[in-house]
């Protein structure tokens, strides 16, 4: 298992393992391990080009093009929620809402961040943009630039990994290697071998059958790791206590 250094994608499957046709994918991964990457200021917006539309997955409404904010940030946000306390967070997708009850007390700095970013809509308009359908089964979002790249400025720590699992309805945070999380994050669709080097902040508590029907839809390049065949926009995340 390994990370791909330098970029905030999850990436925990050797390429000799993958599907042999996701070449393009891995000519892509192959360019970011090499240090080939778009920089991104610390401020400022960051720019990805527009996302057009394709026919959807069976429940799913076409996508609209994806609009990011792009926002920067210089450090972690300061500590605004209450550890002690319940949220959630509402996922609205083209292809319906999946809902998450997030970890606030054992992933407090993590469940902060998501907060703050949901709060300053920072997912919103933004497209997820990996699909693994063998191995990790998961659906990967929270980059605006849709690229795998992407990230909101800063890095926040690890938390919650000992003895860590991620059976059907995890949400965790992607990663370049320990304690680089930004806001790349990802959904489990069915019981997932990874080990325990991805921070879990929440599980999903509605909204399975969406996210499997997303999974079910496959990769554009039908491949066992790419992007979704449909474009699945996350339309609002917002979240709630």
């Amino acid at each position: 298992m390994q990370s791909v250094p330098q970029t905030p994608q999850l990436d925990p499957v050797p390429p000799t393992r993958r599907n042999p046709k996701s070449r393009k994918a891995l000519r892509r991964s192959a360019l970011i391990a090499a240090g080939v990457s778009i920089a991104i200021p610390v401020t400022g917006q960051a720019v990805a080009a527009p996302v057009p539309a394709h026919t959807a997955a069976p429940g799913c409404m076409t996508a609209a093009e994806a609009q990011p904010n792009g926002k920067q940030w210089p450090a972690e946000p300061a500590m605004s929620i209450d550890p002690s306390a319940t949220y959630s967070a509402d996922l609205q997708t083209n292809c319906g809402t999946i809902t998450v009850a997030l970890d606030a007390a054992h992933a407090p700095r993590t469940v902060n961040s998501f907060v703050f970013l949901s709060g300053e809509q920072y997912f919103n308009h933004t497209r997820c943009h990996r699909l693994t359908t063998e191995g990790i089964f998961v659906l990967q979002c929270g980059d605006p630039t849709g690229t795998g790249s992407g990230t909101p400025g800063y890095q926040i720590a690890d938390e919650n990994l000992t003895g860590a699992t991620y059976p059907a309805g995890t949400v965790a945070m992607a990663n370049s290697g320990p304690d680089t999380n930004g806001s790349q994050f990802f959904l489990v669709y069915s019981d997932s071998k990874l080990p325990p080097a991805y921070t879990p902040f929440g599980r999903i508590a509605s909204g399975m059958d969406v996210l499997q029907n997303i999974a079910a839809g496959g990769t554009k390049d039908n491949s066992g790791d790419g992007s979704p065949t449909s474009d699945i926009i996350l339309q609002t995340v917002t979240t709630h206590n």
